[in-house]
């Protein structure tokens, strides 16, 4: 999320930017809702399913990284239409994240109260790890946005998307690597 929020405000504004956030703030939110139903559990025990969700996510940042490679130039001055596009991604990348899933089923009950409602303390838990999320990732929004008059430059602004897009790729390598079972 990191990368791919620096990427998208460096190269398209901070507007860009927070409309990614409020897509991965959802996706986050709907994941959390899932484990809070148990559903998370299933994922991670069932490989075939959790292998599948992986790879497309995998695929996923794999696309989003080439894209962000050839783009054309001027993404600057194009980018007010597409708020909704980025939303969307930013809701895609983490519905298809499985370590979202499995840190809602790893770390996330190791806070809960089992002599207390499981379900309410889920959800709450959920909802401050979206909240402090959203946060951190809206830091990032507004200091990678800075960049965005510096890029105006076609040649900065292929450099630097090129360089973002490249490091999305390893950490899309990375994630393949990582979230392996």
């Amino acid at each position: 999320n990191m990368t791919y929020l620096a990427l998208i405000s460096a190269s398209e504004g901070r507007r860009a930017g927070f409309a990614t956030v409020a897509g991965i703030a959802l996706g986050l939110a709907t994941v959390g809702a899932v484990a809070a139903f148990g559903v998370a559990e299933l994922i991670q025990a069932s490989r075939p399913f959790y292998e599948g969700l992986r790879w497309a996510g995998v695929l996923f940042l794999l696309y989003l990284a080439w894209e962000g490679w050839t783009a054309g130039t001027d993404v600057v001055s194009s980018a007010g239409g597409a708020r909704g596009k980025h939303f969307m991604r930013g809701l895609v990348t983490n519905l298809l994240n499985p370590k979202a899933a499995v840190f809602y089923v790893a770390v996330l009950p190791t806070f809960v109260d089992a002599g207390r409602p499981v379900l309410s303390q889920t959800v709450l838990l959920s909802a401050v790890y979206v909240a402090i999320a959203t946060a951190v990732h809206g830091v990032i929004v507004a200091l990678a946005g800075t960049l965005e008059p510096f890029l105006n430059d076609p040649r900065r602004e292929r450099f630097a998307r090129r360089l973002l897009s490249a490091l999305l790729a390893l950490v899309a390598f990375w994630f393949a690597w990582s979230t392996k079972h």
